[in-house]
């Protein structure tokens, strides 16, 4: 055998830090080439969700409530696929300067009109997230994430493998998703950590501007006026016992949003600012398969109320209530409880009959029953009632997400999901 080894090594070896044949194993061992170093690390993963959908609503003014929950319209009374997810990422690793990225993207119904790039508004494609993710070393270590990323609050997020329900709450309807921009995340113990960023606007949509205007002279007049973002956590420390593990989050988003009442919108609604203030919390319990979580949502001029060239304006304010509880009965199976309130208050600046509000309430239960490796299986029961309101009758009521329904629905859902 010809051996080649460096002088270091020999030197190493002559000393007794290193027996020569793990020198020899070392300096034989294939020399990797910068592409292979950063493919060695980088993580493929995602998953493929399709589900069933029976939904038992009356027919009357309004669309069903239930073909208006989030990522629902169009799937009811049949088999649905609902998206595919591809997710390719390199974490950063523990060094000063880190660096690392991911790029989730979406394919399929769940994908039209998520997070659109300009001109791409219908396809089924998308782009979930796409950021590079770097660490400057200041303290701790501020960890940025630079490009399009998920929003920084809200219980819930658009992978619902990840929630403890199928269908999405009014919570995660009115709350923004996605951002393009930067945002920086400090975290200063186990304790505690918070975030802070600046983004195009409130509104997903790749690459988006803020594109207000007063008058017809004014296009593009608040390009320039972005959204900010910030949110901050507290977690429970390991010596709270029974508690420990537990968090309370709360978070803001001010910003430029598109129309959200499209009811109201037509004649050049533009839209304008919006808030969305956030707070959350999970809860264990002493009973290690026992766990609570709720969620509160302030939603301050839903969809920006504000009108090109039409009289009609409208200023949306939305309160939003979620309860949730995890009962874990064995390692496959899970029931999965969530209950809302929800309340509507919007006045019209020229029209009476639109000023006024409404509220309602739905209830879901999940079960979860993971036989097969890498599956999610689940069995969901929802339950969506306005309980009063002002827009009865002509215009129907309206739901958070800002569409006119039917004052009751019901539906079952069968959801069944592989991840890879």
């Amino acid at each position: 055998m010809k051996f080649n080894i460096n002088k270091w090594t020999l030197g190493l070896a002559a000393v007794g830090a290193v027996s020569m044949a793990s020198a020899v194993r070392a300096d034989d061992a294939p020399k990797l080439s910068p592409v292979e170093t950063a493919l060695s690390s980088t993580v493929i993963s995602g998953y493929v969700s399709a589900s069933a959908n029976y939904e038992a609503s009356p027919s009357a003014v309004g669309g069903s409530i239930g073909g208006n929950i989030p990522l629902q319209a169009g799937k009811a009374n049949g088999f649905n696929l609902d998206v595919v997810k591809l997710s390719i990422a390199k974490a950063e690793d523990e060094t000063p300067w880190a660096a690392g990225y991911e790029a989730d993207l979406l394919f399929g119904p769940d994908a039209v009109g998520w997070n659109p790039s300009p001109g791409a508004a219908n396809s089924e494609v998308s782009i979930q997230q796409a950021y590079v993710s770097l660490r400057t070393p200041v303290g701790n270590g501020i960890d940025w994430k630079i490009g399009v990323f998920n929003t920084p609050i809200g219980y819930e997020g658009f992978d619902a493998v990840s929630n403890p329900n199928y269908t999405r709450s009014w919570g995660w309807a009115v709350e923004p998703t996605e951002h393009t921009g930067i945002l920086g995340t400090y975290q200063v113990n186990n304790e505690l950590s918070f975030s802070a960023g600046v983004a195009n606007t409130l509104s997903a949509g790749i690459n988006s501007r803020n594109l207000y205007k007063s008058t017809s002279a004014d296009v593009n007049k608040g390009a320039w006026n972005k959204t900010f973002l910030g949110s901050v956590t507290l977690t429970a420390p390991s010596n709270w016992g029974w508690a420990s593990g537990s968090s309370l989050t709360a978070g803001v988003v001010y910003g430029f949003a598109n129309s959200g009442f499209s009811t109201f919108g037509n004649g050049g609604k533009q839209g304008g600012n919006q808030a969305n203030y956030y707070a959350g919390a999970t809860l264990n319990t002493p009973w290690k398969s026992v766990s609570f979580g709720a969620a509160l949502d302030y939603v301050q001029n839903f969809g920006g109320g504000a009108a090109f060239n039409n009289p009609l304006s409208i200023h949306a304010d939305e309160i939003i209530g979620g309860l949730y509880n995890t009962v874990q009965v064995t390692d496959k199976l899970s029931f999965n409880s969530r209950a809302e309130y929800w309340e509507i208050d919007a006045a019209g600046s020229t029209v009476s009959a639109l000023t006024g509000s409404d509220n309602g309430v739905a209830l879901t239960e999940t079960v979860a029953y993971n036989l097969w490796n890498n599956v999610t299986t689940r069995l969901e029961a929802r339950y969506d009632h306005v309980l009063g309101g002002t827009w009865a009758g002509a215009v129907g009521y309206f739901a958070p997400s800002g569409a006119s329904v039917t004052r009751t629905s019901v539906g079952l859902y069968a959801n069944v999901v592989y991840k890879f």
